[in-house]
């Protein structure tokens, strides 16, 4: 038996549509109404996108692997080429219909990033919803998601409900929003609290112990910490978790992340991984084709620098767990490569502590990279070694071709 999740559970999450562009002069809106059924019997979820509104777009063009989504049908014209799938809506609105296999397994011999059992469901918003763009006019989608899920399960999201119910979820930096972000729906074991400002939700499916009070008080150590740094934040952060069959590691999403359950908090290292995956959700940045090692070694720096800032770790063992990676990114002899590595990542982490001592001696104390962290959280623009140095340069004061030719090899 199913029904519509209330309170704690799901209910309807306003999310809409991607689009390359940012919002700016658009003045009118349509009607977005996305609603999903969780099958776990059949291990699906039943998708529909209903559009309704003058302002509406012509179209809907989806990215959709035909092995997860299929049986695409609905009012207007649905054409599928391979992943190309369009759906030209009826000048009075209509409905666009699939299913999407929720199960989806990381790489080959990995565990898995989405899965559904008859106890509960772990996956992202982009799982149910993969990338979409519209053709016709740019205007804004009010849009909302009605989920339903079996009798008894509740739902955890990073997102806020409105007075009527509805849960929304607010990207100034796009047109049209879709549903991104972590999700866990079923029988789960949850724990909530106000930090810095950030009402932060952590759950795990019953049975799969995520250490939920061990991650609260780390946060409370140190999530003061990151907003510091990141102040344009959400006002609600979800943590999820399971144990086994779920992937080994930690991925972050917008204003989410998911942990597996045996990960730690702290690694021998020094680092944390659920900072650094903190660290990516709140920054949102993207890697360009020789960037990455900056958007890693951001999140690898920082889940190291928040521990020292918050006194969780003194100066002397900071400066060891930096000494360590030093050593392990000796095995990254190159760090402009398309994608980082753990070596990449901690060979750029020290990288980027040399710079930071460097910005605060030119600045007398002035300047941080933290100021360069914020200037590139603003940017929005996909993060490249030549935009990185500008705007360190810029944020310095003076030239950095020296240290990025030492440090960088560019």
């Amino acid at each position: 038996m199913f029904r519509l999740a209330r309170r704690g559970a799901a209910v309807v999450l306003a999310l809409g549509l991607v689009l390359a562009g940012a919002p700016s002069a658009a003045t009118s809106s349509y009607q977005v109404h996305y609603r999903v059924e969780l099958v776990p019997a059949d291990g699906l979820a039943r998708v529909a996108i209903t559009i309704d509104g003058a302002a509406r777009p012509d179209a809907l063009l989806i990215r959709a692997d035909p092995d997860r989504y299929r049986g695409f049908a609905g009012d207007g014209e649905v054409t599928r080429n391979g992943e190309q799938v369009v759906w030209k809506i009826p000048p009075s609105g209509g409905q666009l219909r699939y299913d999407v296999r929720v199960e989806h397994r990381r790489a080959k011999k990995k565990g898995l990033d989405a899965e559904i059992t008859d106890r509960w469901a772990l996956f992202r918003g982009e799982d149910l919803f993969p990338p979409t763009a519209t053709d016709g006019p740019e205007n804004e989608a009010v849009a909302d998601l009605e989920l339903v899920v079996p009798d008894g399960w509740s739902l955890i999201t990073p997102y806020p409900r409105r007075k009527s119910g509805l849960f929304e979820i607010e990207q100034p930096h796009r047109f049209h929003d879709r549903p991104t972000g972590w999700m866990l729906a079923g029988h789960l074991a949850i724990t909530r609290e106000t930090i810095a400002g950030v009402k932060v939700a952590i759950a795990n499916p019953v049975g799969h112990d995520l250490h939920r009070l061990d991650i609260l008080a780390l946060l409370r150590w140190t999530l003061a910490e990151l907003v510091q740094v990141l102040p344009n934040h959400g006002d609600r952060f979800a943590i999820v978790g399971a144990a086994d069959p779920m992937w080994r590691g930690g991925l972050s999403g917008p204003f989410s992340l998911y942990l597996h359950a045996d990960r730690p908090l702290i690694d021998r290292d020094g680092t944390s991984p659920i900072l650094h995956e903190m660290m990516h959700a709140f920054m949102h940045a993207r890697a360009g084709a020789d960037g990455d090692w900056i958007v890693e070694g951001l999140a690898e720096y920082y889940s190291l620098a928040f521990l020292r800032r918050s006194n969780t770790f003194t100066q002397r063992r900071y400066e060891r767990s930096l000494d360590k990676l030093a050593k392990k990114g000796k095995s990254a002899p190159d760090l402009l490569v398309p994608r980082a590595n753990a070596a990449v990542a901690a060979r750029g982490a020290v990288v980027l502590a040399a710079l930071d001592a460097r910005i605060r001696k030119e600045t007398d104390g002035d300047k941080s990279l933290d100021d360069v962290v914020r200037a590139l959280e603003k940017d929005r623009a996909a993060v490249t070694t030549a935009r990185f140095r500008e705007i360190a340069e810029s944020v310095a004061g003076v030239s950095l071709a020296e240290f990025f030719q030492e440090y960088v090899g560019r």
